[in-house]
């Protein structure tokens, strides 16, 4: 696979914008290259993903957040004020062992978002 100066521009979006959604990605590419929709931004990114170089999580009920592959992390998902904490994913070190160990399972943890709520919501700093 080329780098077509196309998927650049999706992928330099990417980075510049660290967690974006397609349609967030899509205006950022439009600003120098117009002609650039919708479509051509989901095929780019899903062929980028493939490829190692960027990745989704779904953060809430919206559209996939996309970052590039080493920007790793897990999502701290507020309910209330929606929120989004960046968390290393070395805190689920003790969770991921007992998957392993016990399910065989091995966990992703900087594809994961957790959802609850967040400090100030819980003092009520956010209302």
């Amino acid at each position: 696979m080329r780098m077509t100066p196309q998927r650049q521009l999706v992928l330099d979006a990417v980075v510049a914008l660290e967690h974006s959604t397609p349609e967030q990605v899509c205006k950022h590419v439009q600003k120098t290259t117009p002609t650039v929709n919708i479509t051509t931004i989901y095929r780019t990114l899903d062929l980028l993903e493939q490829l190692g170089l960027v990745r989704h999580a779904h953060i809430g009920h919206g559209a996939p957040t996309y970052s590039a592959r080493d920007h790793e992390h897990v999502h701290l998902v507020c309910h209330q004020c929606s929120e989004v904490e960046e968390v290393p994913c070395e805190l689920l070190d003790d969770l991921a062992g007992t998957l392993r160990d016990q399910y065989g399972f091995k966990l992703d943890a900087s594809h994961v978002a957790l959802s609850g709520t967040c400090r100030n919501c819980i003092n009520g700093e956010n209302q």
